[in-house]
């Protein structure tokens, strides 16, 4: 097992050489720190805790503060365990995007968008009532159980709030993996909004590996000025504009002339 803490960028697509598009999540996942490594003769559990994106020290606790001096790095943002981790890290190492390859198989964890108070219709995708002919039963949740035992039974399916849910997408496939400007390209959509925070790790009910696909990258083509020399001046033009200059000059002078001798 091993996995990797991100954040959602958003979805976009990419191609493959053969034509075939692939719509995919861009995950941001900056180098994981290890703050804890936890043993099961000393935890029960084996586990490490990932810490990613930093934190202000004003805004931290004193034992978040005491886990960042033994990891020797500064407080984390998030925190989050996984378990059964193959490797073995001590505090203080790093986890890189490089931690998956492309074509690996994984399951991308997340917590879905709040949508607030919701009715039945919304919630549980109920059907409504008819609207007309004289119903008074709309988009109400219906009946609430049987006579006996006189109570509303556990899990009934009622209006409440929705969304704000951990939900695991498996089985996603790593179409792209980027270590210089960390990121990962993920096959598909992975749950929550975007910026939010996702855990990447491997599949549990898939353990095979694709065969990886050739992307097509496109590479902006620089394009050259050509530098386009003004032609000289020749004398010809020189002495045409300076006929035009005294032609026009002739022509004011003239006008002023007449406008004076109309003026006494």
């Amino acid at each position: 097992m091993k996995g990797i803490l991100g954040r959602k960028v958003g979805m976009t697509q990419v191609f493959t050489k053969e034509g075939k598009l692939i719509p995919v999540t861009v995950i941001e996942t900056e180098p994981n720190v290890v703050m804890q490594v936890k043993t099961a003769s000393k935890n029960g559990y084996n586990a490490i805790q990932l810490g990613v994106f930093e934190k202000k020290e004003k805004q931290a606790t004193r034992p978040e503060m005491g886990n960042a001096k033994k990891a020797n790095t500064t407080p984390k943002r998030y925190l989050k365990e996984i378990r059964d981790v193959e490797s073995t890290y001590n505090i203080g190492d790093t986890i890189s995007a490089s931690v998956f390859s492309v074509g690996e198989i994984v399951d991308v964890t997340g917590t879905t968008k709040g949508k607030g108070f919701q009715g039945v219709i919304k919630r549980h995708n109920q059907s409504r009532g008819p609207m007309t002919h004289g119903s008074h039963y709309h988009r109400r949740p219906g009946s609430l159980g049987t006579m006996l035992p006189k109570r509303v039974l556990k899990g009934k399916k009622l209006a409440g709030h929705m969304g704000v849910d951990t939900v695991t997408i498996q089985n996603l496939e790593i179409i792209e993996v980027n270590d210089a400007e960390n990121y990962i390209l993920v096959s598909g959509n992975v749950p929550g909004a975007k910026n939010s925070l996702v855990l990447i790790k491997t599949a549990v009910k898939n353990s095979r590996k694709e065969d990886p696909k050739e992307i097509l990258t496109y590479v902006d083509e620089t394009v050259v000025d050509e530098v386009v020399e003004a032609p000289e001046v020749t004398e010809e033009v020189t002495e045409t504009v300076e006929e035009v200059t005294k032609t026009v000059k002739e022509v004011t002078d003239t006008k002023e002339e007449a406008k004076e001798e109309e003026s006494k």
